[in-house]
């Protein structure tokens, strides 16, 4: 499984979007389908993105596909986050995030440690320099988290 793309909203989407594509290594664009809205494109340049719509905006099944809905301002934090492989060192996570004056820090999850960067301090990213991904990959999986919680399988 990987996840291809996931959308965010943000109060400045162009902000949001330069940050994340900086993280990954990648590239911000305008994303034209809706407005006022960016996507950043991941390093590897194989289709792996966040579009980053205004706070004001919504997602909504249209009749045929996808709208966007315009609405007021939802300035409230979310549930849903996304944890992210950076091509930045812990250090350079952390010294980027506080320079936007975002909640940051380094948390550990268990099997895994992640630099928690709140973006606008209301959408959380947990970032993952190189070593945090690798300890990330060994420790996240099926027979691990069987392990650590006491699920039979």
């Amino acid at each position: 499984m990987s996840i291809l793309h996931l959308s965010i909203t943000a109060s400045d989407p162009e902000d949001v979007a330069k940050f994340l594509a900086e993280i990954m290594g990648g590239e911000a664009m305008p994303f034209p389908p809706f407005p006022d809205s960016w996507i950043a494109f991941s390093e590897a340049d194989n289709g792996a993105a966040i579009e980053v719509y205004p706070s004001t905006h919504t997602l909504i099944a249209g009749p045929e596909q996808v709208n966007c809905k315009v609405g007021d301002t939802d300035p409230s934090p979310t549930f849903a986050h996304v944890a992210l492989g950076s091509v930045l060192s812990q250090q350079d996570l952390l010294n980027q995030a506080h320079q936007k004056g975002w909640t940051t820090r380094v948390c550990n999850r268990g099997p895994f440690e992640c630099v928690e960067i709140w973006l606008e301090n209301r959408v959380l990213v947990e970032a993952l320099d190189s070593d945090m991904q690798r300890d990330y990959r060994a420790g996240m999986t099926m027979k691990n988290w069987a392990a650590m919680f006491g699920f039979r399988r």
